[in-house]
């Protein structure tokens, strides 16, 4: 009678000439109703698996399938943010600069946005231009110097200096608008045209004196939105003629060509129209680097219109994509803890990159307990907010969510095909520079669900939790 060992039986499944040791990976797992935040839960160990059967659910990896290129992971410095952490003691602004900038203490954030005049996150309406100056001789950014380039700059130090930093106007001064007022939509005169695409060169110039490399500029935010906060209205056709006529050639003018120019800067919901219509002028088209996006378009569960993010994608391969702004609305200290918040993060994420994003900027950093502070009352959640009457930050879970992501897709990375058997698994994978795969794998329903990973015939069994997101790095 003879006896096998199971190594041996296992071995004898690897195809003829497969000479591909056992992969190894490390499993990272955030959890609702547990201490699990970005946590080591597993060391797995592969093993032949040539044909997974139907029966077993199954998280498919194919490496040699890839994608594109990751630019970064991050979230915007507004004034708000600025604000809120100049008012925290030296040791929680500390916490919170690494909790977010600090690849090993924290979750490595290496994007960055922040905003050219006042936006809703402000706690006044303010431009860098005194009133009627078209020649801007009067620009001037010390508003800017007593809190948001301070801890732009700390920030930078603390991500090891250097931070992918990209620009949004909300609104040109008021006096360039057909309503007089920065706020309730109105649209740029045609004869300030010119001074307004100088005044984005005069912006970036003024930061980059001050050590704060800008990498792009979007064109303007929320073009389709008026609102009681400061906003600009563009049709495509008028954000078409502005890129090709001023802002273009502006920054080619200037010596800033290789500045990346992102157009739309909107909702999912218009990206197709504003993208072919942008995109489909080739005098346009060749000064944007790409289509920025947010996720404030209606939304019921899982319906976020991330069809419209892939067929510009699919119809526009030559051009990036970059999920520009996006926070849950109407900040609840009460609801503070929902895990939903969460998860509307990791679903946005894993469906985005799917359909091609290249780059993925959250709204707000910081804000206080109040979901502020904001001049217009548009109070808003943050993955952390501070307590400033007990100087206590307060971590989210979409903090974490943003982690799962950030803390391991490095800035290069090649998204890479995958697949799950089972919906409730809903996953993207990458693989980054130095050759290590990165998996991450979301559960939003209420079930634990027993399955494994599969790469290149070899497979490892593992559990996800209900409510859950965990990230694997696999060797």
């Amino acid at each position: 009678m003879y006896s096998f060992s199971p190594i041996l039986i296992a071995l004898s499944l690897i195809a003829p000439g497969d000479k591909t040791p056992p992969r190894k990976a490390q499993q990272f797992t955030t959890a609702i109703n547990s201490d699990l935040r970005i946590t080591k839960t597993n060391e797995l160990s592969f093993v032949p698996n040539a044909q997974p059967l139907e029966t077993e659910p199954t998280v498919f990896i194919d490496k040699k399938r890839s994608f594109q290129t990751m630019v970064g992971i991050g979230g915007a410095i507004t004034d708000a943010s600025a604000e809120v952490f100049a008012k925290l003691s030296a040791s929680k602004q500390k916490e919170l600069l690494d909790a977010y900038y600090d690849k090993n203490k924290g979750i490595g954030y290496n994007l960055l946005r922040t905003h050219i005049n006042s936006c809703d996150f402000s706690s006044d309406t303010y431009t860098y231009v005194k009133d009627n100056d078209k020649s801007l001789s009067t620009f001037d950014i010390v508003h800017d110097e007593k809190y948001r380039i301070p801890m732009i700059k700390r920030a930078l130090t603390t991500a090891g200096g250097k931070l992918t930093t990209y620009v949004s106007p909300w609104s040109p001064p008021a006096w360039m608008k057909d309503n007089n007022n920065m706020m309730q939509g109105g649209k740029l005169k045609e004869e300030y045209k010119q001074a307004w695409a100088n005044y984005y060169i005069k912006f970036i110039r003024a930061y980059e004196k001050q050590q704060i490399p800008i990498w792009g500029l979007s064109v303007q935010n929320e073009p389709m939105a008026k609102q009681r906060w400061e906003s600009c209205i563009f049709t495509a056709e008028e954000e078409r003629d502005f890129i090709k006529k001023y802002l273009g050639p502006t920054l080619k003018k200037e010596g800033m060509s290789t500045k990346k120019l992102i157009a739309w800067d909107h909702n999912r919901d218009l990206i197709y129209q504003r993208a072919s219509t942008i995109l489909g002028d080739p005098e346009a088209a060749q000064y944007v680097w790409g289509i920025g996006f947010h996720w404030y378009e209606t939304w019921t569960g899982s319906a976020m219109q991330f069809n419209n993010v892939k067929q510009v994608n699919q119809a526009f391969p030559d051009k990036q994509l970059i999920f520009t702004e996006g926070c849950k609305e109407k900040f609840s200290m009460d609801s503070i803890g929902h895990w939903s918040l969460g998860e509307r993060y990791g679903l946005s994420m894993i469906n985005d990159f799917n359909n091609g994003t290249a780059a993925w900027t959250d709204w707000n950093i910081l804000l206080d307990e109040k979901g502020g502070p904001n001049h217009a009352n548009n109070l808003c959640f943050a993955p952390i907010h501070a307590d400033l009457t007990s100087d206590k930050l307060i971590y989210t879970n979409a903090y974490y969510y943003l982690g799962h992501f950030s803390k391991f897709i490095a800035a290069g990375a090649k998204r890479i095909a995958t697949a799950s058997t089972r919906d409730i698994l809903e996953t993207t994978a990458f693989t980054n520079p130095d050759g290590k795969t990165v998996v991450v794998v979301m559960n939003r329903t209420d079930k634990d669900l027993n399955y494994q990973l599969w790469v290149e015939g070899q497979a490892a069994k593992t559990k996800s939790l209900a409510h859950s997101i965990s990230t694997f790095i696999i060797d």
